[in-house]
């Protein structure tokens, strides 16, 4: 699968880093912030960081998923406003991350700090099928905590 990407600045891969792999057993291509100046995103505050990329996915077989960098989350409160951005297969715009910071502390981001990681995955398109009842399991309609803790 080839996965087409195309720079919408000329700072890519220059001043701003491409999209990569961080190791060789990476799910996710870290993506940079495309910035001129800090970003300075303060306690409860959403900013929309541009990439500076658009991708071009083969098929409406594949997405891309932006997630947001587990060490944002873990050790600043950063995460995306939107919990898991979904990259259409027709969409061929710049990838924009919206981020939200959860903690108490403003949170600065420089230019090509890597903010997010894009992560390609094949999509099943199901066929819909309306009924009056569906399958009975053991667990039934349980809902939030019903299987424990």
């Amino acid at each position: 699968m080839n996965l087409k990407i195309k720079y919408e600045s000329d700072k890519i891969g220059k001043s701003i880093p491409a999209p990569f792999y961080a190791s060789s057993g990476a799910a996710g291509m870290d993506l940079s912030a495309c910035i001129d100046e800090i970003i300075i995103i303060k306690p409860n505050e959403h900013k929309v960081v541009p990439t500076g990329i658009s991708v071009a996915l083969p098929s409406n077989e594949y997405v891309a998923l932006v997630y947001v960098r587990s060490s944002l989350g873990f050790k600043y409160g950063i995460t995306l406003s939107n919990s898991v951005g979904v990259i259409d297969s027709d969409y061929r715009g710049e990838i924009k991350v919206s981020l939200v910071n959860l903690s108490d502390k403003d949170f600065v981001i420089n230019p090509g700090d890597r903010i997010a990681q894009l992560v390609v995955t094949p999509v099943v398109v199901p066929n819909i099928q309306v009924v009056n009842k569906l399958d009975e399991t053991k667990r039934g309609d349980g809902g939030f905590g019903s299987t424990g803790k």
